[in-house]
C-alpha cells in the first residue's frame, strides 16, 4: 500500500504531489530543489542550492526511514550544463560508492527559479548491497 512521506524539515510541496511515496521497500522522492524547509527560499547560488538539495533529500529520505545509502537512482535538472563539476563535487561527497545509477539533463527552467532538482528511489538495502 502506498502512503505519502511528509514531514519536519521537508519543504512544502509547490504543488499538488507528495514529496514522496513508499511503496514496500521503495521510496520514489520527487524532485528536491534547494528550499531551505522553514522559509521556502532558494538558496543562493548553485553551490548552496545543490547542497540544500542533497540535505532535502536526506531528510525526505529519513522520514520514510531511508537514507542515502538506499538510493538507487537519481536525476538531476540542470539549468545550466556548466554548473556540473560544482554539482558533481557536492554530489559525489553526499554518496557513497558504490553510487547510485544517474541521469543529468540540462532544463529550460524549474519551479520557483531554481538552478538545480535532484529525484531519486531507494530501494531498502539498494545501494549498499
Amino acid at each position: 500500500m502506498k502512503r505519502s512521506i511528509t514531514g519536519a524539515g521537508i519543504p512544502a510541496a509547490i504543488g499538488p504531489y507528495s514529496p514522496a511515496i513508499a511503496e514496500g521497500d521503495e521510496l520514489f522522492v520527487s524532485g528536491q530543489l534547494g528550499l531551505h524547509p522553514e522559509s521556502g527560499a532558494l538558496a543562493d547560488g548553485v553551490a548552496a542550492q545543490a547542497e540544500q538539495a542533497v540535505l532535502n533529500l536526506g531528510a525526505v529520505l529519513a522520514a520514510a526511514g531511508f537514507g542515502l545509502h538506499d538510493v538507487v537512482k537519481t536525476t538531476i535538472f540542470l539549468v545550466d550544463l556548466a554548473d556540473f563539476a560544482t554539482v558533481n563535487e557536492i554530489y559525489g561527497k553526499a554518496f557513497t560508492p558504490p553510487f547510485p545509477a544517474r541521469s543529468t539533463i540540462q532544463v529550460a527552467a524549474l519551479p520557483k527559479g531554481g538552478l538545480v532538482e535532484i529525484e531519486a528511489i531507494a530501494k531498502r538495502g539498494g545501494a549498499s548491497g
